[in-house]
């Protein structure tokens, strides 16, 4: 049975099968750094670092692109490690908006894809692991989603809260 938090692993359980069944090592290799060019204000001496792809962020965003290009999951993995080394899991908000052709993206109305809605960061990490102030480990706080910024996805109720907060702003402009 899937319930809401055993649907984490089972992303990256499915990503990995297809990596592995694919000949796609579970690891990105580094890079070795391009040849510095001079007139390149960005350029770097640095190799990419290796990328991790059996991590959550990086199964999301594989599944995003393969889903949005409608191609195999294989075809997007370079993608996918391109985004994770560049932005992180913060550029799964920003892939999601690309993706969208640009358009802000209101959490509340549309499933996070990192999350699945929830608001939370779905690794479920402790304080010590995020460097949090000491004194919040006793006040039990939330690790809010990278990716949605603790957005709580209810269609259901902000529906009809904006339908009713955008009659009254149609009821103020015709007195005005």
């Amino acid at each position: 049975m899937l319930t809401f938090f055993n649907q984490f692993p089972q992303r990256i359980s499915d990503v990995t099968t297809q990596l592995t069944t694919h000949g796609i090592p579970l690891t990105a290799p580094t890079t070795p750094a391009p040849p510095l060019d001079p007139d390149d204000p960005w350029a770097s001496s640095r190799p990419a670092p290796p990328v991790n792809r059996t991590t959550l962020a990086l199964c999301t965003a594989a599944q995003m692109l393969s889903t949005h290009h409608r191609t195999t999951l294989s075809t997007q993995v370079l993608s996918a490690d391109a985004l994770i080394r560049e932005l992180g899991v913060r550029g799964l908000a920003q892939l999601h908006t690309d993706l969208h052709d640009g358009a802000p993206i209101d959490y509340r109305f549309t499933r996070c894809p990192y999350c699945s809605g929830c608001g939370e960061d779905p690794l479920l990490p402790d304080c010590a692991e995020l460097g949090c102030p000491p004194q919040y480990e006793f006040i039990d706080h939330d690790h809010i989603c990278p990716v949605c910024r603790g957005e709580s996805f209810q269609p259901e109720w902000f529906g009809p809260e904006r339908i009713t907060q955008l009659d009254r702003l149609g009821r103020f402009l015709r007195i005005i």
